[in-house]
């Protein structure tokens, strides 16, 4: 990661931090005044959005150190790590929050002062909204996946802290006791939708999926715009935190020099780096009419093939 992004991704993490502790006081103070089960689901999401963005910031803040003796891919599953470590709390927090609402429907927890509870949540949404738009910016510069797990937290603040205040109106202005505990459930249910797919991305990133099937073939098509390249095959891709990782064999001349064969790779390198930023490329020389065995399973088809064949 460049000291640009580097800065880009650590700021993120430190507004991420002032606002989930401004929100704690606030939502703390306001759950103590409604005893509403939606404000305090509200209250243990913000509660956990402040553990997790101390995590976030400790994933970008390993995953910017360079590579080293033993970790010469360097530390981009940092940011994976925290965010599998973000994935768990929103987990428990869509657990207790549900048996809190639970609760509610047996009638051993009342709601107060909405008033209070409302304004505290429309405070919230102006300052999520806030973070949201410079998180928004960060991640389009860094693509930290522990940026965009954090993201993710504030984008589900928004829907529950709107929750909160049509739980309390209902409640409360219109008489429906039923309506905050249900929201309470649907506010756990969507915590437990969000740690789904945070733990996905996360798993992907950690197993070393393949890139997405339009970033490869955008990937192929720009590597087929050397000539000097053919019989493109065993094309390997994964990502790690911020970093692109990519590999192929290509064939060339038998009777091409080492020199001319390295000239030719080193022009390719540098035109796919240039056009796949943070990419780290690996490419392997076969000579031209070489047969990989054919028991190998990691071998691919023709990638050029494949490509005409598209078209």
């Amino acid at each position: 990661m460049t000291d640009d992004r580097t800065r880009l991704a650590r700021s993120a993490a430190f507004a991420s931090i002032t606002v989930a502790v401004i929100l704690v006081a606030l939502k703390s103070w306001a759950s103590w005044r409604t005893g509403s089960t939606a404000m305090l689901g509200s209250l243990a999401d913000s509660a956990l959005d402040l553990i997790a963005s101390f995590a976030t910031l400790t994933g970008v803040w390993i995953a910017s150190m360079p590579a080293d003796e033993d970790h010469r891919f360097g530390h981009g599953k940092a940011e994976a790590l925290a965010a599998i470590f973000q994935v768990m709390l929103i987990a428990l927090s869509a657990f207790g929050i549900a048996t809190r609402a639970i609760m509610q429907l047996s009638g051993q927890v009342e709601t107060a002062a909405a008033e209070e509870g409302i304004a505290v949540s429309l405070i919230a949404i102006v300052l999520t909204f806030a973070l949201l738009a410079w998180q928004r910016y960060v991640m389009n510069r860094t693509r930290s996946l522990a940026i965009q797990t954090d993201h993710l937290h504030y984008k589900s603040d928004l829907l529950l802290n709107l929750a909160v205040i049509a739980a309390l109106v209902l409640d409360q202005f219109a008489g429906l006791g039923i309506a905050d505990p249900l929201f309470g459930l649907a506010i756990a249910a969507w915590l437990a939708w969000g740690a789904w797919r945070g733990a996905s991305d996360a798993v992907d990133d950690l197993m070393d999926r393949e890139w997405p099937e339009d970033k490869r073939l955008a990937f192929v098509e720009a590597a087929a715009r050397h000539p000097e390249l053919t019989n493109l095959h065993d094309l390997r891709t994964r990502t790690s935190g911020h970093r692109d990782f990519a590999q192929f064999h290509v064939d060339l001349p038998p009777i091409m020099t080492v020199e001319e064969a390295h000239d030719i790779i080193e022009r390719v390198e540098a035109d796919l780096c240039q056009r796949f930023p943070g990419l780290e490329l690996l490419i392997h020389i076969d000579p031209e009419g070489h047969v990989d065995e054919p028991d190998n399973p990691l071998v691919e088809d023709n990638e050029f093939a494949k490509l005409e064949k598209d078209a």
